[in-house]
Parts: C-alpha cells; structure tokens; sequence
C-alpha cells in the first residue's frame, strides 16, 4: 500500500467515525483502531488530531465541490445560485457532522484548505455570471459575501435544530431574501440603473483587451466608486 493510499485509509475510517458518532469519536485511538494502524503512523501524516480533522474537513471540501461542479447551468444565472443554495443545504442536512466540522468551526488563525478556496470560487462565479448578465444590484464581493452567510448559518441552524421542529420554510425563505437583495429581475427592454450597470461593466473588465493595465484599475476604481 502506498503512502497516500494508506493516508486515504485513515481519512476515510476517521470520517466513518464521525458521520456515524460525531466528533467526540474521532480519537487518535479509535481512528488508528478503525484504520489498522499503530498510533504513531497516524501522527506521522497529520500531526496530532486537529490536523487528522483539517484533512477530513478539505476531504469533505472536494467531495462537496465536485458535487457542485457536476451539476449544468441552466442558463439562468440567478437560478443557478438558486440551486446551488438549495444543493448546499441538502449536503449539509445529508451530513450534519462533516459540514458542522467544515463550515463551524473554520478557526481564523489555520490556512485555508485548497478545496474550501476551490469551493469559494464556485459560489463566486455564481456571482460574477449575475453580475455580467447586468442583474447584480451590490458588488460582488459584498453578494458572495452575503450568500456565504446566510447559506452557511441557514444549513447549520437547521442541523442544530432537531428534524420535527424545523421550520420547513425557512431554508427558503432565506434564500429569497438574500436573492432579492443582491439581484433583479431579468431586464424587461429597458436600460439598467447605473449601479446595475457600473456592476456588470466591473465584472467584464478583466476580459476588455482595449485597455492596458493601469486604465483598468484606474476604471476599476470608479466603478467601485459608483456601487459604493
């Protein structure tokens, strides 16, 4: 067995564990039990258990981002945000203790794993794809942002919550709240306002090859000025 198989062995028996009896079970000790391994293999490729349990969170990052990868657009970019909302909260009511694992308690002092940088970038093409159909009505950072956010904390208050007392409208209800906040409507032959406007321009500027460098960052910035 090679190294990386036998490091996807112990992933893969500490995620058994804690899907099936949550994170107190994911001890050094059972995990080496579950995989096979003496103890000390186990800290030769993670260190300790904080870092067994960040490679079990970016193992489930690249699980969550090739399901997100798969699915098609259907050309409707704020529909595919829809979806993509819908999708995340399936996955992580599916899962409750690997998303509580990767999205609750993310510690602001550990590198960001690749996958969950990966997983971003998804939800910010999402963004970028409203924003370049002119239906973006806030900047781009500032809807990733808010769509992180409500997503993330919606998912994790209803796996907090115990199945008969959930409320069934609330997944959607926020995300049509936040939808609404950060997009329109589909133009209807008329012109955008010049927020919308300056948003959608901001977000096709990296794919202008009229302009050199320093004009688009120059115009870059008054565009922000005007969605400010």
């Amino acid at each position: 067995m090679t190294p990386g198989d036998l490091r996807e062995r112990i992933i893969t028996a500490a995620l058994d564990l804690l899907s099936r009896d949550g994170e107190e079970a994911v001890s050094t000790r059972a995990v080496s039990a579950a995989a096979g391994v003496q103890p000390p293999t186990l800290y030769r490729f993670f260190g300790d258990k904080q870092g067994l349990l960040d490679a079990v969170a970016e193992h489930g990052f690249q699980r969550y981002l090739a399901t997100k990868t798969a699915v098609p657009s259907s050309g409707d970019p704020v529909e595919d945000l829809r979806r993509g909302w819908d999708l995340h909260v399936d996955l992580g009511l599916a899962n409750p203790a690997l998303y509580t694992l990767m999205y609750g308690r993310l510690r602001a002092d550990a590198s960001v794993p690749a996958a969950h940088r990966a997983a971003a970038d998804v939800l910010a093409g999402h963004i970028r794809r409203i924003a370049e159909a002119g239906r973006l009505r806030v900047p781009e950072a500032l809807a990733a942002a808010l769509v992180h956010a409500a997503g993330s904390g919606t998912t994790l208050a209803l796996i907090t919550t115990p199945p008969e007392q959930r409320e069934p409208a609330l997944s959607a209800t926020a995300r049509e709240a936040v939808i609404a906040a950060i997009s329109t409507d589909p133009p209807a032959g008329r012109e955008p306002g010049p927020v919308t406007a300056a948003v959608a321009l901001r977000a096709a500027l990296p794919r202008v090859p009229q302009l050199s460098s320093g004009e688009k960052v120059l115009l870059g910035e008054w565009l922000d000025r005007i969605t400010r």
